[in-house]
Formats: structure tokens, sequence, C-alpha cells
């Protein structure tokens, strides 16, 4: 699982690491849309919602869609342009003119991405040029309410009064809360984005990556980049280039852009409390199947207390040794339990520190 990046022939100055304030802004709706998914901003979030207006807060609602899920596309156009790797505005006002660049087809396909599930890796219709796409995005928006039947609707039938309203809409959340927000925001972004390029310069692109997360890696033999999440995806730098797009909203969310035809994104988290090294997905479906087992529970509970031999453990289960050593190499495999060496005896205890993150660690795992 995950997504793959195929950097076959990227030149050096083809990657770019810069901060993005639409971008940030559209971390910021998303964070206050679900501010369950960032515990660690529940203050900021309370204070933004308090004096928050009621008709702003209502409009928010209209069109929650594009950002509470993740967030769209639509808040990295810079992305969508053509003519090669094209660095995010300095300024709100900029990007905004940027995304204005975007043609209808663009736009509206991103816009409802997250609506009618349009082909997101590969070439495909889109809703406002085929009639069955079309179709299929109002069934699946009238299925998840009656708000996004409308703005969907309006959308189809008028893109740029959909684009207006979306304009002065996030021109509104800029001047209600956001600039407030970016400005203390920027230098710390601004900072790891020269921190990252000086990487890049000394280090080469491993270099960088390795700091952007553990959940990124670099195949140089394969020329592949793989990014651990649970869904899957592909797209290639080609001639477009790889950006790369620091975030302080963001964690637990490290996401990829990959939409056909636009420039491969990585929207990173900086300055979070991710672990060092936080188990991939894969290793944590692993820990979640292991410890699933009816058994492999009961083991546990002895093993949370106290260390034991295999041979302690079968007397007390009523079980052979073979059969605990066997239940025991699951949960060594899945990295739940430590073992260490006295004298003859081989003494087994659960890693209690492991345990106690597998709550975080999954929902980090299925937010990423």
């Amino acid at each position: 699982m995950g997504v793959d990046i195929d950097i076959a022939g990227l030149r050096p100055e083809s990657v770019t690491v810069a901060p993005s304030p639409l971008a940030e802004l559209g971390m910021a709706l998303h964070a206050l849309s679900e501010p369950g998914h960032h515990p660690g901003l529940q203050a900021w979030v309370t204070g933004v919602t308090a004096r928050l207006d009621s008709h702003l807060a209502d409009r928010m609602c209209e069109a929650d869609f594009l950002w509470r899920t993740t967030f769209s596309d639509l808040f990295l156009p810079s992305a969508g342009l053509p003519g090669g790797p094209t660095p995010p505005g300095g300024t709100l006002a900029e990007e905004l003119d940027v995304l204005d660049k975007l043609s209808d087809e663009q736009f509206v396909d991103a816009a409802l991405e997250f609506t009618c599930a349009l082909p997101y890796s590969s070439r495909g219709p889109s809703a406002l040029a085929d009639a069955e796409v079309r179709r299929r995005a109002l069934d699946l928006a009238a299925a998840r309410g009656p708000q996004q039947m409308q703005f969907s609707e309006r959308l189809l039938a008028d893109p740029p009064r959909i684009r207006s309203w979306l304009r002065q809409f996030l021109r509104d959340c800029d001047e209600a809360f956001f600039a407030e927000t970016w400005a203390r925001l920027r230098q710390q972004l601004a900072a790891d984005a020269r921190l990252k390029t000086d990487l890049l310069r000394h280090k080469g692109l491993a270099g960088a990556l390795a700091a952007v997360s553990p959940a990124v890696t670099l195949d140089e033999p394969a020329a592949r980049i793989t990014v651990d999440k649970l869904g899957d995806g592909h797209t290639a730098t080609r001639d477009v280039g790889l950006l790369l797009v620091p975030t302080s909203l963001g964690w637990p969310h490290l996401m990829v852009l990959h939409r056909y035809g636009w420039q491969p994104v990585l929207h990173y988290p900086v300055g979070s409390a991710e672990l060092a090294a936080p188990p991939s997905v894969d290793q944590l479906a692993l820990r979640m199947t292991a410890l699933s087992h009816p058994v492999r529970m009961r083991i546990c509970r002895y093993l949370a207390r106290s260390a034991y031999t295999t041979g302690e453990l079968a007397q007390v289960h009523g079980m052979t040794a073979p059969e605990i050593s066997r239940h025991l190499g699951v949960l060594k495999k899945a990295g739940l339990i430590t073992t260490r060496r006295r004298g003859r005896y081989v003494l087994h205890q659960l890693d209690v520190t492991v345990v106690a993150r597998l709550g975080s660690d999954f929902l980090e795992g299925i937010l990423r």
C-alpha cells in the first residue's frame, strides 16, 4: 500500500520546496471542520470558532466537503498549471490569482473529487463534458445530503459563479482569522523550506525526503519515491518536477497530490509531535492482527505484568510449549514483546510503550 512517485529523469533543479498560504488556509478550514483530527490545535480551533461570524460559519458549511475529508487539490492550484514546475504564490492574493488560471474543467473535476470519485491517477472524462459522469456525480452528491447536492448542481450548471463564490469566501476567511494565523506561521514554514532546500543542495533528494517524514522513502535504483499510506496511487514527475509544501497545521496528515496531469506535490507537516519512527501501515496492520487473537490477548495480560518463560506460559494456559512459542513468535514479529536471556532461560515481556501507542499510531495511519 502507498503512493508511488516515478522520478525517472528528475533534475535536482526541478525539486522545489515552498510554503503555500492557500494550502495552509485549506488545512485551517479542515482543522475547523474536523478538530478531532488535530488534538494539538484545540486551543486555536476554540479561539477561532468563538469569534467567527455566524454568516461566515454558515458559508463554511456550504462546501465543507472540499476540506473536511482532507482538502481539495484546489488549494494547491499551482500544481495544475501547464509548463513545468510552478512554485506557490508568496501571498494568498497571488495564489487566488493562480486558482483563477485553472480551466473550468480542472476546477470542477478537483471540486468533485470527493463526491463522484472521478479517475484521479489516470485520464478520465470530465463531468462538464460527459453526461454519464455528470449524472453519477449528482447521484453520489445526493447520497451525501441536500447541501452537497445543491452545491454540486450549482457547480456543474455555472462554474464561474462558484469560482467567484469560493474566491470571495476564502478572502473573507483571510480577513476573519487566517491573516493573523498566517502571520504567525509563515516564518516557521519559510525556515523549514530553507532547511529542506539546503538538504537538497548538500545531501540530495534522499537527505531532504528523510527530513520530511519517516513515512517517505526513496528507492534510488528504481527511481521511485514511496509514501506509506493506506490508499494506493501512482504519479510521475516527468517534465513537471516535484513540489514539497510544508504545513504547520497539518499533522498527522501527510498528503500526496497525484492527480493525472498535475505536478506531484508532497504536503508534509512540520514542528509536529510526530514520532521519530512511526510504524508503517503494514507494521500497524501486523500489530493489530497479532492482538486480535484471544489466546494472544490472554498471554499479553501476563506479559504486561511480568516477564515469563515459554514453559511458564504453557503451564498457566494449559497449552504445549510449541503452541505458546508460535503465539510468541507472532507477537515478536509484530514488535509487541521483548525477550532477554537469564542463564538458560529466555524471558518474554510485553513492550507496554509500543502497545500504549497503538491508538495514536492507528489514528495517524488512517489519517496520514
